[in-house]
């Protein structure tokens, strides 16, 4: 039976994505990296570096740590279809456990972009071309063939670019993300001490342990002291005190003026007051 509605059938590693005429789905960050073949529609990529789309029989890779807008929608009267491999963290952690450490590259870094266009190819075009009937049809694929899938889609983009092991495997020690240098560019987000650890290749452990060594901070007093000082120079400059303290990455007003006043022994507004 063919599919006549929206849908979202989530395998785990596989996704299934259909939206009729006028549907779309946006999103922002994306926990995991995934690996997509556009079969009707379009997918429109907008970023701080480029924007560009992703049109169909295409192919796009998004890294899990990335900051875009990801907006999927059809394309005139067919619905947007597309199908999905999530590379889950768990599922990476045992694969790399399994394969010839020392015919990893060395000497390559991560790939840049948050988003990339991957060329079409015999590989990816006969891995898609497996799962196309489950697109189709409501027909679902048992775990054992998933598994596979997975494996066969790692084999494929490792092909693809020698920069794809660090980016996929970098929970590797030598290819973690600065952590450091990852906080200080994205401090003033919405995001837990969880997520950083994620979003740096650490479980929450590994991450507090590796923070102790470089300040004498824990990673929240940091986040908030950076965050503060932040806000401090927004306002001295002639922000608002309602912008300042949603640029900065605070949830409420008041939370934030509470801490304000107790590191500057002065309220936002005040402080504002005295740069005018």
């Amino acid at each position: 039976m063919k599919l006549s509605e929206n849908s979202v059938r989530d395998h785990e590693s596989v996704i299934f994505s259909c939206f009729m005429p006028g549907e779309n789905l946006q999103e922002h960050r994306l926990a995991n990296h995934s690996l997509i073949l556009v079969c009707e529609g379009e997918i429109d990529i907008v970023d701080n570096e480029r924007n560009f789309t992703v049109k169909k029989g295409e192919y796009l890779f998004l890294k899990r740590d990335c900051q875009i807008r990801i907006h999927k929608h059809s394309a005139g009267d067919k619905p947007y279809r597309a199908m999905s491999i999530r590379f889950r963290r768990p599922a990476l952690r045992n694969y790399f456990r399994h394969i010839n450490h020392t015919s990893l590259p060395v000497d390559v870094k991560r790939l840049d972009s948050s988003a990339i266009k991957i060329d079409s190819n015999l590989y990816l075009d006969s891995l898609f071309a497996s799962l196309r009937p489950f697109l189709d049809n409501k027909v679902e694929p048992s775990q054992e063939f998933l598994d596979m899938k997975f494996t066969e889609a790692l084999g494929c983009v490792l092909q693809i670019d020698p920069a794809f092991y660090p980016t996929l495997f970098d929970f590797n020690e030598d290819w973690k993300i600065d952590l450091l240098k990852f906080m200080e560019e994205h401090f003033t987000e919405d995001m837990s001490i969880e997520e950083f650890a994620t979003y740096t290749g650490r479980s929450l452990a590994t991450f507090k342990r590796d923070f102790a060594r470089l300040s004498p901070l824990t990673p929240q007093k940091w986040l908030i002291e950076r965050r503060l000082e932040k806000a401090a120079d927004l306002l001295s400059n002639g922000t608002s005190v309602t912008d300042t303290y949603i640029q900065v990455g605070f949830r409420n007003r008041s939370h934030f003026t509470k801490l304000f006043t107790a590191k500057y022994k002065c309220s936002p507004s005040l402080w504002k007051q005295k740069f005018k």
